[in-house]
């Protein structure tokens, strides 16, 4: 993808992604379904989830898999406040951007 992607739209990438699955997900898990449709590292994804758990928009706890713990993540309500918020905005810019550019498709 050419355009950058800022804070706020990984933010919202990410509770949306965790937001799937009502016991959580796990980071690697995560950062292959953002994977499927942005170029992005594990080394960026993982700072996002710290800055959600910070921020109260996701909780994580720790199971234990073959005799090793993975960290799970999981929504919180605040998170989905939050997602719900940035749905709303995604909504309304993209229209914006889709007349925009659809208006230029039209005038060539």
């Amino acid at each position: 993808m050419v355009f950058n992607t800022g804070a706020a739209l990984l933010d919202a990438i990410v509770l949306s992604v965790v937001s799937r699955d009502q016991n959580g997900t796990y980071g690697y898990r995560i950062t292959q379904e953002v994977r499927e449709v942005l170029d992005i590292s594990e080394s960026t994804l993982y700072p996002v989830l710290r800055r959600l758990l910070k921020d109260g928009c996701l909780e994580s706890y720790d199971l234990a898999i073959d005799g090793r713990n993975r960290r799970y993540y999981r929504i919180t309500e605040s998170g989905r406040l939050q997602l719900n918020l940035y749905r709303g905005e995604w909504n309304t810019y993209a229209q914006k951007i889709s007349r925009i550019l659809e208006e230029d498709i039209r005038h060539e």
